[in-house]
């Protein structure tokens, strides 16, 4: 699969005659096949993180790597899932999913059976021939999750994937989530401003400070949730009440207020 880099990264916009430096000295390293959130306050350059590496912006400074290749553009071993679902409202569920299976020139054969496998596995089966329109907020991200799964990425890419949904729904989607990234596994760095869903869905978890945003701190969840057995919990509300979960929403709540200085997003 493939790793993620930040070496150094700084970035810096320019409006007029004005500038400011919205990261600086950002360095973090994302595992093969490994699931990292990061959290931070608002304008703390997270989605710039996602947006470099997906290859939408340059570093001023620095340079953000994929597998050892410094990325300066999108690629077909990177898919992105935004917080509005992008999707083309005049094709179909069926269509919105193939959509990046033509420029990876995929034979029809194997086309077809992708986009039949993540029909399913993202509950789609029977709305196939639904237009965007005719779908609930919940149902249009699955059909973006697997527009991205079906180009079997190297990386993923989510930048605040469940932050237009409703509660009940967002949970929902954590929970599928959780299930997919489990049984196919990629590389994912998701950006977010809910400490719990950080907590519930990443094997680490990246604290930005202010900005200039740069890692303020890394928490590992991962061998908790290995000790704790979190997997084996029936849903997100039993994984909450476990004294770690707690304990590490506690931690990084904690973490977020020192840098905002108010309550916690």
């Amino acid at each position: 699969m493939a790793t993620i880099e930040f070496n150094n990264v700084g970035r810096t916009f320019h409006q007029g005659d004005q500038s400011f430096v919205a990261l600086k000295g950002v360095n973090l390293e994302v595992g093969d096949r490994e699931f990292v959130a990061i959290v931070g306050p608002s304008g703390c350059g997270k989605t710039t993180c996602m947006r470099m590496a997906a290859g939408l912006e340059q570093p001023s400074a620095g340079n953000v790597r994929v597998d050892r290749e410094v990325i300066t553009k999108p690629g077909p071993d990177r898919a992105v899932v935004f917080q509005q679902f992008a999707l083309f409202p005049w094709k179909t569920v069926w269509e919105n999913i193939e959509f990046g299976l033509h420029s990876l020139r995929v034979p029809a054969k194997e086309c077809t059976q992708r986009i039949e496998q993540y029909i399913a596995l993202m509950g789609l089966s029977g709305y196939e021939k639904a237009f965007p329109h005719q779908l609930s907020g919940g149902m249009q991200q699955r059909v973006a999750i697997a527009r991205a799964y079906v180009l079997d990425p190297k990386v993923l890419l989510m930048d605040e994937p469940f932050g237009a949904l409703d509660a009940q729904t967002r949970v929902a989607m954590q929970e599928e989530l959780v299930r997919l990234a489990r049984r196919h596994p990629r590389t994912v760095l998701f950006i977010t401003h809910a400490v719990d869903e950080a907590v519930y869905l990443a094997d680490r978890v990246v604290v930005m400070s202010r900005r200039p945003g740069t890692v303020r701190e890394i928490i590992d969840v991962k061998s908790i949730r290995e000790a704790e057995q979190w997997d084996a919990l029936p849903c997100i509300e039993d994984v909450m009440d476990q004294p770690a979960f707690v304990r590490l929403r506690t931690q990084i709540g904690k973490l977020l207020r020192e840098q905002q200085g108010r309550g916690v997003h």
